[in-house]
């Protein structure tokens, strides 16, 4: 029994993938060894945050870095820094702003991830200008949306995001140049630490509690001009987005114990496959392996079902899961196409097993009560 179940609450199975709605990841507890000693502890913070910047920016490849209490408040802050450019009149005013506040984006990443995107912008004192259409957007859409107002290109790399017919990182790095502009890259569940400095943006946000294992966290990183500026923000909208220091130090250890996972995941691969021959073998549903959408290398188990054969829809299947004793979470995004699935991020082996047994239950039981 854990924590939470010894508060009354539900045991909770994650098999969405790193969702803050079920408080995204489970930290370590060499990271948490960590918090503790750093919370039982003074520090002078703005040398503190300095020098997580800087340990950060080892892993990033970038000049500096600034962290925040997530990737939310890293949106509003990066442009907040972009539209301010760090003059302290600019920073008092905020999120009231006006002259160069616009951020233009591509109408396909104008994405909602538990909050709009377009929140966080204005509560940096942007004013969100669209590019293209929501399926279908060129290069000479984004430069002509760009204006004497624009403050920066926002570019976001989510699976949220539409993910065709969009124009290229490379072609934001190039007009970002060109105009003289910021380019803020939203990556926060991203994994690749360095590919998006390496590629040319100006101030890159990650999230420290999603692929990183992190305690709740965030950061920018990125050129040591922008990141000043985002260091300026402390004294406006930043001071209500602080991060307390022992999760500064919590981040800093779980990007040090970070490692290139995508051979743990190969490793999961006998895992999933065990798991499709078991979904597999129930009557109505048909399991196979599912890359990620978005392009990272992630692979689930995506579960199709056939309701001629067990009476429920995918619809049904989703709400029995979530709903029974223990709460398990699928990612359940296609669920009016019929099918749901499990990400294995999360999960242990012994947690595999109880997903299997209870999809087992649901439709056995629910066949017996058809028939």
């Amino acid at each position: 029994m854990n924590i939470y179940q010894r508060l009354g609450l539900k045991r909770v199975i994650n098999a969405s993938g790193k969702m803050t709605l079920l408080g995204v990841s489970s930290v370590s507890a060499e990271v948490m060894q960590a918090v503790t000693e750093a919370a039982g502890s003074f520090v002078e913070i703005d040398a503190l945050v300095d020098k997580t910047g800087e340990l950060i920016s080892g892993h990033t490849g970038a000049q500096d870095s600034y962290v925040t209490s997530c990737a939310s408040a890293g949106i509003a802050i990066a442009v907040a820094a972009a539209v301010t450019r760090g003059e302290p009149d600019g920073v008092a005013r905020l999120p009231e702003s006006s002259g160069r506040n616009q951020i233009v984006m591509l109408r396909g990443h104008n994405i909602d991830y538990g909050a709009p995107v377009t929140t966080a912008i204005r509560l940096g004192g942007g004013k969100v200008v669209e590019a293209g259409q929501s399926n279908l957007a060129a290069k000479w859409q984004l430069e002509t949306a760009i204006g004497p107002q624009t403050a920066a290109l926002f570019y976001v790399k989510s699976h949220h995001c539409v993910q065709k017919g969009m124009v290229a990182l490379a072609d934001f790095v190039e007009l970002a140049c060109r105009f003289d502009l910021p380019l803020i890259v939203d990556a926060a569940a991203e994994e690749d630490l360095r590919v998006y400095v390496a590629a040319g943006a100006n101030m890159v946000i990650y999230s420290g509690a999603k692929a990183f294992d992190a305690p709740t966290s965030g950061f920018i990183t990125g050129d040591k001009r922008w990141i000043a500026c985002c260091k300026a923000q402390h004294e406006g909208i930043a001071r209500a987005m602080k991060i307390g220091k022992e999760n500064m130090v919590g981040l800093v250890v779980a990007l040090d114990r970070y490692r290139d996972i995508s051979q743990a995941r190969e490793n999961q691969l006998p895992q999933l496959e065990a798991m499709i021959e078991q979904i597999g073998a129930l009557r109505g549903l048909h399991a196979e392996l599912e890359p990620d959408e978005a392009g990272r290398p992630i692979y689930r188990v995506r579960v199709k079902v056939d309701p001629t054969q067990c009476y429920l829809t995918a619809t049904d299947v989703e709400a029995k899961l979530r709903t029974g004793d223990m709460a398990m979470y699928t990612r359940h995004y296609f669920l009016h196409q019929g099918v749901f699935s499990l990400d294995p991020r999360a999960l242990h082996a012994e947690e595999m097993a109880l997903i299997v047994d209870r999809l087992r239950e649901i439709v056995e039981g629910n066949q017996h009560a058809a028939d």
